[in-house]
């Protein structure tokens, strides 16, 4: 199939050719003739599956006839809610790209940033905007942006929405708009809750479920290590030394946590950065650019703050932190392994954990491949092994200083 056969108009053919598609995806394949038909619809996909493109082409489809409205008279007419800053800044951007035959403006709006540059590009007019829901609610209230033209609602990652307690936001911009709308939900996961939204906000919806949540990307090669949570971050110092090539995303459950491996690994002489939800706009932004661009080889992240990041050519996850839940364990290690190259995904388990370890293996019905050949093995009984790449003298050494610092800090 290809994208001429989903019915779209040549200005978004020509924009998915400059783009570099080829073919449509799956969810491309089958949201975009029910989007175009003006139908609700509610779809299960995960990132990296092209979802953007599916909502955002027919989108920009159905404006295309009216955008040569003056300036000054231009409503909105598509609103795009995300969940995090990061998420909105790439759908913007997908957008923008999108758009480039027409004549068609969008703009994006997030907190955490000064609100006075928004407020101008407002009004200007706009077509399209893409928000988060704290921040439109602020500009709402101080009556800069009008929902009364709203003829698409989409809500993106839904399911994060919903973690990030964004859900009665999400419930009150839906009612500012006009009933008669056509509402998208996408969701990576639709747990109980979403559902109960999707049958809230969505009429009649079209239900497609594109990939299955708890399917693991073939290209993605996994490994797994029991040990000690005390011993974590020497392990990972030890993978980093002698195993793990390429770049790397790390992930941890809290942002202590994030915060406490990047102080450790800087001082062990890594270029390495981190994102989270108390770093400020800014911070996060310079740390996802230095990543994708090759000038840091470590990022560290939270699964909230991760879920923005859209890096094509990732080599490896590292879970420092098992997650409890088995879509978040497919979601993290399922960002490498994109387009077309391989993948691998590390996994430290320690003894309170290895519920989490049954539960994704059940989930995913495959058993992870464990790795007993490392320094730090969960049972105590086994003996330490030095790895080959390395000299047995400069690896006691280290080991020894790190030893000596168990003693006098709190690990997490």
């Amino acid at each position: 199939m290809s994208f001429k056969d989903l019915h779209l108009i040549k200005p978004m053919q020509k924009a998915v050719e400059a783009s570099g598609y080829v073919e449509p995806t799956l969810v491309q394949q089958r949201s975009i003739p029910f989007i175009l038909e003006g139908k609700d619809v509610i779809v299960s996909a995960q990132t990296g599956t092209g979802k953007t493109a599916a909502f955002a082409l027919p989108i920009l489809q159905k404006l295309y006839d009216r955008q040569d409205t003056p300036k000054k008279g231009k409503k909105i007419k598509a609103l795009i809610l995300s969940p995090t800053r990061e998420l909105a800044i790439q759908i913007h951007k997908n957008f923008k790209t999108y758009a480039e035959f027409t004549k068609l403006k969008s703009l994006v709006v997030f907190g955490g940033t000064s609100i006075e540059p928004q407020i101008e590009a407002l009004k200007n007019g706009i077509d399209i905007l893409v928000a988060t829901p704290g921040r439109l609610l602020d500009l709402h209230k101080q009556d800069y942006i009008n929902l009364d033209f709203i003829e698409t609602l989409v809500l993106d990652e839904a399911d994060l929405m919903l973690d990030m307690g964004f859900i009665d936001d999400v419930k009150k911009i839906e009612r500012l708009c006009p009933e008669d709308k056509q509402s998208l939900l996408f969701s990576a996961t639709i747990p109980d809750k979403i559902e109960d939204l999707a049958n809230t906000i969505l009429k009649d919806p079209e239900r497609i479920d594109v990939t299955p949540t708890k399917s693991v990307a073939k290209d993605v090669s996994q490994v797994l290590y029991y040990v000690p949570k005390q011993s974590k971050i020497e392990l990972c110092l030890h993978l980093m030394r002698n195993t793990i090539e390429g770049n790397v995303l790390i992930f941890r459950r809290t942002k202590f946590g994030v915060d406490k491996l990047e102080k450790t690994l800087s001082k062990n002489g890594y270029a390495v950065n981190s994102i989270h939800g108390d770093k400020n706009q800014s911070d996060r932004q310079t740390a996802l650019n230095k990543f994708k661009n090759g000038y840091v080889k470590v990022l560290i992240a939270t699964d909230v703050a991760a879920r923005g990041i859209d890096i094509n050519e990732l080599d490896n996850v590292l879970n420092f932190d098992m997650p409890n839940v088995p879509e978040t364990y497919v979601h993290r290690i399922g960002r490498t392994g994109r387009a077309g190259h391989t993948g691998k995904a590390y996994s430290m388990c320690s003894a309170d954990e290895k519920s989490y370890v049954k539960t994704i293996q059940n989930a995913i019905n495959l058993q992870i491949p464990v790795e007993t050949e490392h320094p730090y093995p969960l049972d105590p009984k086994a003996k330490p092994i030095v790895h080959k790449k390395q000299s047995g003298s400069k690896y006691k050494k280290g080991r020894k200083s790190e030893a000596s610092k168990k003693k006098k800090k709190r690990w997490y």
